[in-house]
């Protein structure tokens, strides 16, 4: 079952984050703006504009409990958004200290830092320190070769998964001492000073690592690349790889349900669901049964006026219409529901410019 959010959207969307209740959401037209809507019933209104960044907004999070929003872009900047009493949005600048765009962020499980990556071959932990009021940075280099795509955070606020574009994914420390305690052995070793380098992995056909992330324990990590594979690593089996080469095309994102239950989504259009059991990856069933597919919205004023240029008419686009409900590849997901300590719901954006939401019961 889907849901399709109505935010009378007509461009891609770049991003998008959900606040804590659920009753707040921002998102990237892919454009340098952040707009911010509050539900109002069934249906949403924008709240807000937030005009900070000189360029493409490319990533954002939301934190639940301290209600913090953090945006990143081409712009090679971050900020973090606060929410004032008169319900103006304030930005504060985040020294990244970085010379290429930032292309994604996360927030720590306990939000008092967070991770930015970018196409420096590198990636800045932020926290924020107190006497200076500012958000500063400490910058995770070796053995990075390349552009970081994707960003996860493991249960103890300290290990951080990261996926690039050198066809890898490695397991870092992002244990930063002063705003946290020394983090406990995990399976993935006991050092973990910060920057150091607990785990690296490559499945071998080649591709780029376009999401990971962590299970709820921590214990393991799955993957996607751009070879449309999806790679399951348990750190409790000895670090044991696990490959599953689909025919789907390539995945984009990708999210542990529970310890046994995977997602993805890419160009398929459609969100899929994997088990990962006894050291197997087996594919279970796609989350949009198929018929006709959701409105997507009407004809952009761009698309109207190709139309009228080149057939002198105000005529909607043509084109194929697809059996889903996006009409074009998902380019993030993210969970909306828990239960019982598994993601029960899941939210994705696509370039079709849609928003929808899927139950995965």
């Amino acid at each position: 079952m889907s849901t399709v959010e109505d935010l009378v959207n007509q461009e891609p969307i770049s991003c998008f984050a959900w606040s804590g209740d659920r009753t707040q959401l921002a998102i990237a037209p892919n454009s340098n703006e952040v707009l911010v809507f509050k539900k109002n019933g069934s249906s949403w209104e924008k709240e807000a504009t937030l005009r900070e960044h000189g360029q493409r907004v490319r990533g954002m999070d939301w934190s639940p409990k301290s209600n913090h929003l953090v945006t990143c872009g081409d712009d090679r900047n971050a900020y973090v958004w606060t929410k004032q009493a008169d319900g103006e949005w304030k930005p504060m600048l985040v020294l990244l200290r970085i010379n290429r765009a930032a292309t994604c962020v996360k927030w720590s499980p306990n939000e008092n830092k967070f991770a930015v990556g970018c196409g420096a071959r590198l990636i800045s932990v932020c926290y924020f320190e107190e006497e200076q009021n500012w958000w500063v940075s400490k910058h995770i280099k070796k053995p990075i070769q390349s552009t970081i795509l994707s960003l996860d955070w493991h249960p103890n606020n300290c290990l951080l998964v990261a996926g690039s574009s050198d066809f890898k994914c490695r397991v870092f420390s992002g244990y930063i001492k002063e705003v946290e305690s020394k983090p406990e052995a995990t399976p993935w070793g006991k050092k973990m000073p910060f920057g150091n380098l607990m785990a690296e992995f490559s499945n071998g056909s080649g591709g780029w690592v376009h999401s990971a992330s962590f299970s709820p324990s921590g214990d393991k990590i799955c993957w996607v690349d751009h070879n449309s594979a999806i790679s399951v690593v348990d750190a409790t089996k000895e670090n044991k790889l696990t490959l599953l080469t689909t025919n789907h095309l390539p995945l984009l994102s990708v999210l542990f349900a529970s310890e046994s239950s995977i997602v993805a989504a890419g160009h398929d259009c459609a969100p899929m669901s994997f088990k990962y059991d006894d050291g197997k990856i087996s594919f279970v069933a796609k989350l949009d049964a198929g018929g006709k597919a959701k409105k997507a919205g009407g004809v952009s004023a761009m698309a109207k006026f190709k139309n009228m240029d080149s057939k002198g008419a105000a005529a909607g686009p043509t084109g194929t219409v697809m059996d889903t409900t996006h009409q074009n590849a998902i380019t993030q997901m993210i969970p909306y529901a828990h239960q019982d300590k598994t993601v029960s719901k899941v939210t994705t954006s696509g370039v079709d410019g849609l928003l929808v939401t899927w139950d995965l019961k």
